[in-house]
């Protein structure tokens, strides 16, 4: 597998984003070795939060979570996904697909050795992360899902997913950070935007990035639908604090919260919220108020 890494310089200088990298590497599926990089700030003896981002963001997304997170005595571990942020990156498209994700990922959490977990995800973080907590739900105290799901193919997934999806994989440009700026409503500083895009030098660092779309069960015999429906009969017995707070400006995962209030355990009775006045990527338009939300899950204020 061709792998493609990010040089260090262009992540110099980012705005709000002083945190020192820390990298592990784990295994592919041929063999060779994949480097995740992850913000890790606060004590590592306090409780991790583990801060998963979507696409076609990463761990900068949630630099204005992590101070508050780590002011309340918390840990704050962020990820960034392969294909994403200072993470390495496989070249071609084909090396992609949802159970490659999942199975690194699940490596990234059996190296970093963390348990009591509270996750918090959003786009795809919720789609991998609610995998990772459906295969060992034993490690993971809570859950703050927002603006996710876990699509299994059996339901129609609506026409804006649909033309975000052709759009991925067949517009000539894919320009990152203005695609993080559409899914937000305050605008952002142009050197905010440039964040955005300071993982992907070229489009070829864009594979992963550009094929996450199609990689969304949109059918029942889609590869990852069986997987997916196996992951919900685990969640669905998840007794422990499950949260919601989705934005009141997404329209590809609006409503989806009522899907998780209905089916898993322990959503029930819980603090759910929406986030108002934000779009898709909420951590960038309410990112203090989402930190409040996690803060308070965890202290039971």
């Amino acid at each position: 597998m061709k792998t493609l890494r990010t040089p260090d310089d262009r992540f110099a200088d980012l705005p709000g984003y002083p945190f020192a990298p820390h990298y592990l590497e784990v295994p592919d599926t041929e063999g060779g070795r994949l480097r995740i990089h992850y913000i890790d700030e606060g004590s590592p003896d306090a409780e991790p939060v583990l801060l998963m981002h979507g696409e076609p963001s990463w761990s900068y997304l949630y630099r204005k979570m992590i101070p508050p997170i780590v002011g309340a005595g918390l840990r704050a571990v962020a990820p960034d996904l392969v294909g994403f942020g200072r993470s390495d990156k496989p070249a071609a498209r084909g090396d992609y697909t949802y159970e490659r994700h999942v199975a690194w990922m699940q490596s990234f959490l059996d190296e970093v050795g963390v348990a009591g977990i509270n996750l918090v995800c959003q786009d795809w973080g919720g789609l991998i992360g609610l995998r990772l907590v459906a295969a060992n739900p034993e490690r993971f105290s809570r859950v703050v899902a927002a603006n996710t799901g876990l699509p299994t193919g059996d339901r129609a997934m609506g026409e804006a997913f649909l033309a975000w999806r052709q759009f991925s994989l067949n517009a000539d440009e894919f320009n990152v950070g203005q695609i993080v700026q559409g899914g937000c409503k305050t605008a952002l500083p142009e050197e905010v935007v440039a964040a955005y895009d300071a993982p992907f030098p070229d489009d070829s660092f864009k594979e992963g990035a550009r094929v996450f779309p199609s990689l969304v069960p949109v059918a029942p015999d889609d590869p990852s639908a069986e997987p997916n429906r196996q992951a919900w009969e685990v969640l669905q017995r998840f007794d422990r604090p499950f949260l919601t707070a989705f934005s009141d400006g997404d329209p590809i995962t609006r409503g989806g919260d009522s899907v998780f209030h209905k089916l898993i355990l322990g959503a029930k009775g819980q603090p759910h919220t929406t986030i108002e006045g934000a779009g898709h990527f909420l951590q960038e338009d309410r990112g203090e108020e989402l930190a409040r939300v996690v803060v308070d899950l965890i202290s039971g204020a």
